[in-house]
């Protein structure tokens, strides 16, 4: 007669991306924008004042990524047909989108960037799974995206929500985006009960997967923790959820570079003498590029506001942000060994 084994009781293993208090920092780093945007609240030239401060930010960190494929000579190898066509074809995509529709182009890219944004917190939960062994996310990845678009929806669905957003500065040029915002109303409202119906299935299902894994991350259930409470943010105060959701996406990005350059470039025979790699082991060092860089960049950014055209600006930071999305999508990929090493977490196939 077989006898069945006993499952092994889950162990809960602590493995932090830095330290505990820099985690931290990162998973909670949408609260001060959105505090601001509550505290705020109907105080119209301050809330300008915050979008128009936090999406600078989130332009800010969009060039970053361009060094870290034309400056690693392995990146740039693996793909270096599209490296070098890419930028070619952004300009031409950019120079054709805005002869569109601007709602077309608003729609595109708020979608786009939307689903970027998730997809990068979707990594960083990866991270702090691969680090104690899960090497499935499959229901972490469905359950972000249900929630995401449990929020989408419910701000959707309320009638208030384009006036909040027009409060704060964000009409004239988007007006039409608001329109349209305001006309998906009716449809929304049938859509939340389904939402919340994925959700709750997909929550379940997570719960299952934890409880039956070998090893899990209670750090990961802080992350996810966090990011759950700013979506739930969004549901009650879209426009508080928004500048939280933008402004802690380039937080967490400059925080990961950062985190990732030393252990990423140890030695001049491991990163094969990449030009960034001798940088971050420059007398600057790894903060100091950062420094160097986040001048330079905001410089570049108040030269063109101040003596470009908006066209010029749009130009300029569509193109360098839609080949940022583009790249990130490339790059950061855990199965890389060079990827895997920047967060000490062992390499796969």
């Amino acid at each position: 007669m077989q006898t069945l084994e006993p499952a092994a009781p889950t162990r809960l293993q602590t493995r932090w991306i830095r330290r505990p208090a820099w985690d931290a920092l990162m998973a909670f780093s949408w609260v001060p924008f959105a505090v601001l945007a509550l505290v705020w609240a109907g105080q119209t030239s301050r809330l300008e004042w915050l979008v128009g401060a936090t999406l600078i930010f989130s332009v800010s960190h969009q060039p970053l990524t361009m060094p870290l494929v034309y400056a690693d000579p392995h990146v740039m190898n693996s793909r270096r047909r599209v490296f070098r066509l890419s930028p070619f074809i952004f300009v031409g995509l950019v120079l054709i989108g805005l002869q569109l529709d601007p709602v077309v182009i608003a729609v595109i890219a708020g979608v786009w960037n939307a689903g970027h944004t998730l997809q990068q917190r979707y990594g960083i939960t990866r991270i702090y799974g691969r680090k104690v062994g899960q090497s499935d996310g499959t229901i972490e990845h469905r359950l972000l995206w249900s929630m995401l678009g449990l929020a989408l929806v419910v701000a959707a669905s309320e009638a208030s929500t384009p006036d909040r957003i027009a409060s704060a500065g964000l009409g004239g040029r988007n007006q039409r985006g608001l329109d349209v915002l305001t006309d998906a109303a009716p449809v929304a409202k049938y859509l939340v009960p389904v939402m919340l119906i994925v959700v709750g299935v997909l929550l379940v299902q997570w719960v299952r997967q934890e409880l039956q894994a070998i090893e899990v991350n209670p750090a990961k259930w802080v992350y996810l923790g966090s990011t759950t409470a700013l979506i739930g943010l969004t549901m009650i105060s879209p426009l508080a959820g928004f500048v939280g959701y933008i402004g802690s996406h380039a937080a967490e990005y400059y925080l990961i570079v950062h985190n990732h350059l030393a252990d990423r470039y140890p030695d001049d025979a491991t990163d094969g003498g990449a030009p960034l790699g001798r940088a971050v082991r420059s007398r600057t060092g790894p903060l100091g590029l950062m420094v160097i860089y986040t001048v330079g960049i905001v410089a570049l950014i108040w030269a063109i506001r101040s003596f470009g055209s908006y066209e010029v600006y749009a130009f300029v930071f569509l193109t360098i942000g839609g080949m940022h999305l583009f790249y990130d999508g490339l790059i950061w990929k855990l199965r890389r060994p060079e990827v895997a090493r920047g967060f000490q977490i062992p390499a796969v196939n």
